[in-house]
């Protein structure tokens, strides 16, 4: 997901419907970033207007807060609204607050003004976005006559920026950390101050480390690592000279070079190379060159798809390929355990369709309202665990296992030949019931539908691995505007896909998220016969809903049946093999 197309999806979509003359408090409970971005010196951007002279005080409190976009270091129009004591001791660096564009500024009083917004979220020294709660944000400043000109006495310290203007002035960037078993890199997103997306500010955020939210889940080879030197860029190649810790192996420094091509050659750096030094000398390792790209890396592509991995969905009960609506190989495409759901993982070593395991609440060997089984993709399956309910199985795209949740808050992991083992999720259970649970193709993050006492909601916890127990933790709502979540998918490593009720239209439709909660945008309809019921989606792949108890593909645009020019197959529960 680039930095522009996911802002580009929030302007205008997040609706604020609060009432302009409301009593608010003078402060609320909202996240406050401890630092924020310098400008760069030469920044250049729209620059806001000077106090107009006989403003009021909401056009004051209103021209301040457009002039915190300004990216003039220092923000000296912004200072031109504040009284003599207060432009010389207001800090602009001490934080950012990102609010929506239709907030409103009311006089209480006078010489006070009150504004109340929705807060969209905030973003930390580190570039780190957090979604806003679900608290009104409210702010009351004080104003005083001077030289016959209303001025602020009180500025926040930091920045409040509208939420398009924050959109238009920062630009994300992923930055690349390492899963568990070193196979794939993990997208961490990053908010940078356009102009300052340059290749040094990304290396010194690796180095500083990932994001609190992933940090229990991810490697960082670059632990420990310091930069010699800024990074150099002649060109389209950029130059990193890394100092390593004593005794760090060349194995660990493979890794981090891996890790820095993937996170300095995106689209917004506009790099094609990467040179990484070790103590100002090559790294003279085997099989890198020393200017490298991320064809150098295939392997730690984090949203490799594996050429075998065809959507699959069931239909009376057997498993089907999407491709052509055919029956799978075995007992489980001929319909023999009755499946309402299914995975398939994808063995990393060879490629091919392994571990199967589905859900019957009609097959049951003891009676019980929901059955897992599990067994080879072709061959038969053996019965695993019974229980009241379970959510459709989901797996890794970097470990032979599936995963699911039993009895809406017992979350189960199955290794490939082994047995169902218990993942500690300890949050879970006091948000509600989990309704639907997916892996990331990394095997980092899941998220999770849980149906709270406000209908479903979406939520994002991080995978940790430590020895033989495995967790799921900080389990945290990523997008609280968004109401009667049915379904999520992951349609790529840092993008997920939703189906959640839209309250202008009263149905469920389906929109795009990051990983982080930032840029909400719908999904086009068209072409469904009516609302969407479950979704599926990978990396590399069209996403599949089903409709009217028919299964869609999504193409150029247009929602069309899988098989070209014939109709809609009938089917439920869509997935992709991983």
């Amino acid at each position: 997901m680039t930095g522009r197309a996911a802002r580009a999806g929030l302007v205008g979509l997040v609706a604020v419907l609060l009432p302009a003359c409301s009593t608010v408090p003078s402060s609320s409970p909202i996240t406050q970033i401890t630092q924020a971005a310098e400008p760069p010196a030469d920044a250049v951007g729209i620059e806001p207007q000077a106090p107009e002279p006989g403003a009021t005080p909401e056009e004051v409190v209103r021209g301040f807060i457009d002039a915190n976009a300004s990216t003039a270091r220092n923000h000296p129009v912004a200072r031109q609204y504040l009284s003599a004591q207060a432009a010389s001791s207001w800090s602009d660096s001490d934080g950012v607050t990102v609010i929506s564009g239709d907030y409103a500024p009311v006089q209480a009083q006078a010489g006070t003004v009150q504004v109340t917004a929705k807060e969209i979220g905030s973003v930390d020294e580190r570039g780190v976005f957090a979604v806003g709660s679900e608290e009104v944000f409210a702010r009351t400043f004080t104003l005083t006559d001077e030289s016959g000109e209303w001025r602020i006495t009180d500025p926040p310290d930091g920045l409040l920026l509208l939420e398009p203007d924050f959109t238009r002035t920062y630009e994300q960037v992923d930055v690349f950390f390492l899963d568990p078993t070193g196979t794939r890199v993990v997208p961490d997103p990053r908010y940078l101050v356009d102009g300052e997306a340059q290749p040094n500010a990304v290396v010194e955020r690796l180095l500083s480390g990932p994001a609190p939210a992933v940090a229990a889940g991810v490697v960082n080879p670059l632990t420990g690592a310091s930069l010699r030197s800024t990074v150099a860029v002649s060109g389209q190649t950029a130059t990193v000279d890394l100092a390593f810790p004593a005794g760090t192996s060349d194995e660990a420094v493979a890794s981090a070079a891996g890790q820095l091509v993937w996170s300095l050659q995106q689209e917004e750096l506009g790099l094609q190379t990467v040179e990484v030094l070790r103590d100002g000398q090559p790294l003279g390792l085997s099989g890198v060159p020393d200017r490298q790209t991320r064809e150098d890396w295939p392997q730690l592509n984090p949203d490799a798809a594996p050429p075998n991995a065809v959507g699959h969905y069931l239909a009376d009960g057997g498993l089907r390929r999407a491709s052509d609506g055919t029956p799978s190989p075995g007992p489980a495409g001929a319909g023999a355990y009755g499946l309402s759901s299914a995975a398939v993982s994808v063995d990393p070593r060879t490629g091919q369709l392994a571990l199967t395991a589905g859900v019957s609440t009609t097959n049951s060997p003891t009676g019980a309202p929901a059955t897992l089984f599990a067994g080879p993709y072709d061959g038969d399956l053996a019965w695993v665990l019974d229980g009241a309910s379970f959510t459709a199985p989901t797996t890794p795209g970097t470990r032979s296992e599936v995963w699911t949740v039993r009895n809406g808050t017992d979350v189960v992991r199955l290794p490939a030949g082994g047995s169902p083992q218990a993942v500690s999720a300890p949050t879970l259970p006091g948000l509600g019931r989990a309704t639907s649970f997916q892996l990331s193709p990394d095997g980092v993050r899941a998220a999770v539908v849980i149906d709270g006492p406000g209908g479903g909601r979406l939520y994002v916890g991080t995978v940790v691995r430590a020895d033989d127990a495995v967790s799921v933790r900080d389990l945290r709502s990523i997008a609280p505007t968004v109401r009667q979540v049915v379904d999520v998918a992951w349609r790529n490593a840092g993008l997920l896909m939703v189906l959640a009720g839209d309250p202008s239209a009263q149905r469920t439709v389906p929109y795009t998220v990051g990983v982080d909660g930032f840029g909400l945008a719908p999904v086009v309809t068209n072409g469904l016969p009516e609302q969407a019921t479950s979704l599926a989606a990978a990396p590399g792949r069209q996403p599949l809903v089903v409709s009217k108890g028919t299964v869609w593909q999504l193409s150029g645009g247009t929602w069309v049946t899988l098989v070209r020019g014939a109709p809609p197959l009938a089917g439920q529960a869509p997935f992709y093999p991983m």
